[in-house]
């Protein structure tokens, strides 16, 4: 029985090990951006990871085109643009402003702007019609049996 246990726990062994990159850099600003663009990239398998949290394939590999891009001594610009170039716009947690772009950077506003413009229109109705009516909302004959009921309800 524990022999069996220990071939298991081996085998599981083997697969829960993680990969995790090493890249060597000359200085610590090239680090530094490294880590800034590797975040910033969005891995192009995964929904809602950056290519530094992605355990992809892909990621993989464009954390070592970006290491080698840094190397070569490309600037951030030229390595985003060659992204952008290979994989869309879908790379870039934060799209460029573009005719493409303009409803994803204010569509968001412009609902925002409406909502408030549908609240007031409708908060205003309910107080016209509130107006209109008396400010119960009531029928003159129920604003009377409701003093009525309030009265009773003291003298008791």
């Amino acid at each position: 029985m524990r022999a069996l246990l220990a071939v298991m726990l081996l085998l599981c062994a083997g697969v829960a090990q993680a990969a995790i990159d090493t890249y060597e850099f000359n200085d610590e600003a090239t680090r530094e951006r490294f880590t800034a663009l590797a975040a910033e990239l969005r891995c192009p398998k995964c929904q809602n990871q950056n290519i530094a949290d992605s355990n992809s394939p892909i990621a993989k590999d464009l954390r070592d085109e970006l290491h080698r891009m840094l190397e070569t001594g490309a600037s951030d610009d030229e390595i985003v643009d060659f992204m952008v170039t290979r994989y869309g716009e879908f790379v870039l947690y934060r799209p460029r402003m573009s005719n493409q772009t303009y409803l994803l950077w204010y569509g968001p506003a412009a609902l925002l702007v409406i909502g408030i413009v549908v609240v007031l229109v409708v908060s205003g109705k309910r107080k016209s019609k509130a107006g209109a009516k008396g400010d119960s909302g009531l029928s003159e004959q129920e604003q009377q049996r409701l003093d009525e009921l309030l009265k009773q309800d003291k003298d008791q």
